[in-house]
């Protein structure tokens, strides 16, 4: 074959092969089998194969086979991955509303609402119509690096669609999860292999793409939806909504749940209507993005702190199921706050397993009146968090005595103090668990962000008298690390450089690690400058 017809071959395959997944991956109205597919993908490696020197980043090809990483790199954000503020109540939908209404001086705004899929956020970069970086939401200003990971799934194209005008520069925002039937089969194959099973889906999709090896992620049934332009070298249509067919254009896949509402009333029908189907829906939601839809009214209205005041997230009522009360445990956190957990005969809410719940504090446990062997109903808060809603009489039940807090700890023995509805252990860092706390605090993401420093080496250093203050840490050295259950040299070596990497942390940080009462990121910013 000519060059010119081996480039003009290999440019027909590509495109066809984009062209196919984008039709099975995202718009799923497949036009060949299987077959007929597998059988373009092999003829196209077999000519990148003769002619390696015609292989480009952007084929079907190279999405995986990047050799595996030592560490995910972090990067920092064109634009800053914000959170949405969470709202249940329809009252609070209607104060947003009219909230909307009067800091734009307007009689009535228009809204788009989409789903919110439980999944992992990740900003994906475009350069001259190649994607070239993704990565995670991480703290907001800066994420991971997952570029090689995210190549990795088929719904994502690795150049849009060439037949549109796209921008030089482009940046979206989208989330990464896993439907559900391809969760149960791949835990499936976890457990036959004797791995643990992920807890849930949205857990499943972050360990996944945060696999240091692409081959795992690659064998992982990750989609990824688009739902947000972040930044562009050109301009972007006027609303939300034509960005979303903007995007859809491009050959990038969004929401097909979606509508275009007139009035906040229509907003709340959409939720109604997404909420009764939730359950036929191959992928989890928990609630529904509601956003201002002109994009000149969101930059009037600007930003909090955390979030955007155009957009909300409108969530679902709580699922909830019944079970039965086994025991109460008391747990204690790591500002030294005792809380009792109720421990539960394992029942399924939400397609979660369910064995053990909050019961939040003394005074709640009394208010509701759950005791040992009680028969209550059990929800997941934000469809994540798992709490005992309330009890459920039972005609001629034997009920056993109410609750009682202990008198001391039940980790390290110290006296128990009270305020107000909360007890608390008085022994602060010779506690075990508030010392484990307060280590795990310091060393989180929106802290020192210490790589390679969580639960379960936390918990061994305390355990063997490593560590004994949040000054220790600095202290450690290689010969204290590799006695410890799953360290080698190599991973010794990695968690040595991270804690010493975290030492340049900024003040903002730095204050915040502290886990000082009344201090988060916000007001650690405030008082860092």
């Amino acid at each position: 074959m000519a060059h010119a017809d081996t480039v003009a071959r290999l440019t027909t395959l590509r495109n066809e092969i984009r062209r196919h997944d984008n039709l099975y991956y995202v718009k799923d109205k497949p036009e060949i089998s299987d077959t007929e597919y597998d059988r373009l993908f092999r003829e196209l490696i077999d000519l990148e194969r003769r002619h390696p020197d015609l292989v480009t980043p952007d084929s079907p090809t190279q999405r995986v086979g990047a050799p595996p990483l030592e560490e995910l790199v972090k990067v920092p954000h064109e634009q800053p991955m914000l959170s949405l503020d969470s709202i249940i109540d329809q009252s609070e939908v209607q104060a947003f509303d009219q909230r909307m209404k009067r800091e734009l001086e307007t009689s009535s705004v228009e809204y788009s609402a989409e789903p919110k899929f439980d999944g992992l956020s990740v900003e994906l970069r475009y350069d001259h119509g190649i994607f070239t970086r993704g990565a995670t939401r991480g703290d907001g200003t800066t994420g991971e690096d997952v570029t090689i990971n995210l190549r990795t799934i088929r719904s994502l194209p690795l150049q849009l669609h060439a037949q549109s005008v796209f921008p030089d520069h482009l940046v979206v925002r989208g989330e990464v999860y896993m439907r559900l039937n391809d969760f149960q089969a791949l835990n499936r194959r976890m457990t036959e292999r004797g791995d643990d099973a992920f807890a849930n889906p949205r857990n499943a999709a972050s360990g996944s793409l945060r696999q240091l090896d692409s081959t795992i992620t690659a064998t992982r049934p990750l989609v990824v939806t688009c739902y947000e332009i972040m930044a562009a070298s050109t301009p972007v249509p006027p609303t939300h909504w034509d960005e979303l067919e903007m995007l859809a254009q491009w050959g990038l896949p969004v929401p097909v749940l979606r509508r275009l509402c007139a009035s906040i009333d229509e907003v709340m029908a959409f939720h109604r209507d997404t909420e009764s189907m939730r359950d036929q829906l191959p992928y989890e939601i928990d609630g529904v993005v509601v956003k201002v839809n002109r994009l000149e009214w969101q930059a009037r209205l600007g930003m909090k702190s955390r979030s955007p005041r155009w957009a909300i997230a409108y969530k679902f009522t709580p699922r909830k199921e019944i079970t039965i009360v086994q025991d109460i445990a008391v747990s204690v956190g790591r500002t030294g706050t005792l809380t009792p957990v109720a421990l539960l005969k394992p029942v399924e809410v939400g397609g979660v397993t369910i064995s053990r719940a909050t019961l939040h504090n003394a005074d709640e446990v009394a208010r509701k009146d759950i005791r040992v062997g009680d028969t209550v109903k059990v929800e997941r808060a934000g469809d994540v968090i798992p709490a005992v809603a309330e009890r459920v009489p039972v005609p001629g039940e034997q009920r056993s005595p109410p609750f009682c807090m202990p008198d001391h700890c039940p980790v390290c023995g110290s006296k128990v103090g009270r305020e107000g509805a909360y007890f608390y252990c008085t022994g602060q860092l010779v506690c075990g668990a508030q010392l484990k706390g307060a280590i795990e605090h310091f060393a989180s993401k929106h802290a020192l962000n210490i790589e390679g420093l969580g639960k379960k080496t936390v918990a061994q250093l305390v355990d063997e008298g490593l560590v004994r203050s949040l000054g220790d840490l600095y202290r450690l050295t290689k010969a204290d690390l590799v006695q410890l259950e799953g360290f080698a040299d190599r991973s010794a070596t990695l968690l040595l450089e991270s804690i010493a990497g975290s030492k340049t942390v900024s003040l903002d940080r730095f204050l915040m690690g502290l886990g000082i009462r009344q201090v988060g990121q916000h007001i650690a910013k405030v008082l860092a400058r």
